[in-house]
């Protein structure tokens, strides 16, 4: 079992089972989770759709502490993406004091376990109170190094493309035959951070909603029937040993060393 799992789990629990068959050598760096299913929930208990944003706050909390007794590097969360705005101004407004509320109640976590945040995304369009919380955990978590947890607010990945080339024509110092791959991912909102090795999508739907469109080149898909707010520690560890059965060649005929 994995270090950080150890005493943590219950012995013979489903979870200790599934661990168990967990490798350190092949864990993923980076996994991303596009966290749907929220609304879905909700309405099939016959509740207003912003319980499930409420009911969602669990599972955040129970996979960021999961992630990083796993060892993972960086989980990034995709919360609301550009596109979201299109939703009742009333479940939006809601899911913002959601986020801002959850942020004043778990700074003191993300302290305590050395975890750091990091926004991702274009926060200007945001609630100004929001962005103010935003601002103030980020920089209270800035020099933690167990996990990154990479929250993807307001995010797209097609502007962040865009914003990556606007940065470099904003620049105007890089010559055209020194943008390449490595280059180009400076100016994106993850620069920095590893590419996602690993993104589960919940709530079963097979589309990748304009999540880290560049950032995901290479990464492993999967995709659970199991909505967010039911999202837990066991479906983590389910794709986990998914992502270990699979043979990561990168275009080669070779699996990866």
């Amino acid at each position: 079992m994995l270090e950080g799992l150890k005493g943590w789990l219950k012995d013979g629990s489903e979870e200790a089972g599934l661990a168990d068959r967990l490798e350190a050598a092949r864990m993923p760096r980076h996994v991303a989770v596009i966290m749907d299913g929220n609304g879905r929930w909700a309405t099939e208990r016959g509740l207003p759709r912003v319980e499930g944003h409420r009911a969602a706050a669990k599972s955040v909390r129970e996979i960021v502490e999961t992630g990083a007794r796993a060892g993972l590097e960086v989980l990034s969360l995709f919360a609301f993406s550009t596109e979201n705005w299109k939703r009742p101004a009333r479940e939006v407004q809601t899911l913002m004091r959601l986020l801002e509320d959850y942020l004043k109640r778990e700074d003191n976590l993300l302290i305590e376990n050395n975890l750091r945040l990091r926004v991702l995304g274009d926060k200007a369009q945001l609630p100004a109170d929001l962005r103010k919380e935003l601002d103030r955990v980020e920089d209270l978590t800035r020099r933690n190094s167990r996990m990154t947890i990479g929250l993807a607010l307001n995010y797209g990945g097609r502007a962040d493309i865009v914003r990556a080339v606007r940065k470099i024509l904003a620049d105007g110092r890089l010559k055209a035959e020194e943008l390449d791959d490595a280059v180009f991912s400076r100016f994106l909102d993850t620069a920095g951070l590893p590419d996602p090795d690993l993104l589960i999508r919940t709530s079963g739907e097979n589309r990748i909603s304009n999540f880290f469109l560049w950032q995901i080149a290479y990464a492993e898909i999967w995709i659970t029937p199991t909505y967010w707010p039911d999202f837990r520690k066991k479906h983590l560890f389910q794709a986990l040993i998914e992502y270990q059965s699979r043979n990561r060649r990168f275009g080669d005929t070779k699996p990866a060393s």
